[in-house]
């Protein structure tokens, strides 16, 4: 395992969950680490990726102003903080790195990828 993500759970819609991502330090600095997630019966979709230089983020629509990424460096950690949680966000949620100038939203450009962690937001 490369990385490890943890922080998943049960909560109630309007509830908040904060989701870590560990990148272990044998694969070295990636230039991005991304949150993708996956409902039931659903593709994997991109959700938030930093860079791991500089911390330019990016977000989609569905989560811009409820979701907040971050990173520690010295950790080697990359955060996802979920406010206002709903029954649709519930999803398997996935870390994954990325280690070339490929587009962060798709999967395919991400070279390591963590085991997932459920969030389950009952309503």
């Amino acid at each position: 395992v490369q990385l490890q993500a943890s922080g998943g759970g049960l909560v109630q819609a309007g509830d908040s969950l904060s989701l870590s991502c560990i990148v272990l330090r044998n694969i070295g600095s990636p230039k991005a680490v991304g949150w993708f997630r996956q409902g039931p019966g659903k593709d994997r979709e991109f959700i938030s990726v930093i860079s791991w230089n500089g911390g330019r983020v990016y977000y989609i629509d569905s989560v811009k102003g409820r979701f907040t990424i971050s990173r520690d460096n010295a950790k080697n950690t990359v955060y996802l903080r979920m406010n206002n949680l709903t029954p649709e966000d519930t999803a398997v949620y996935y870390c994954a790195a990325k280690y070339n100038s490929r587009n962060y939203y798709s999967t395919t450009a991400y070279n390591y990828w963590g085991q997932g962690t459920q969030v389950t937001v009952s309503s």
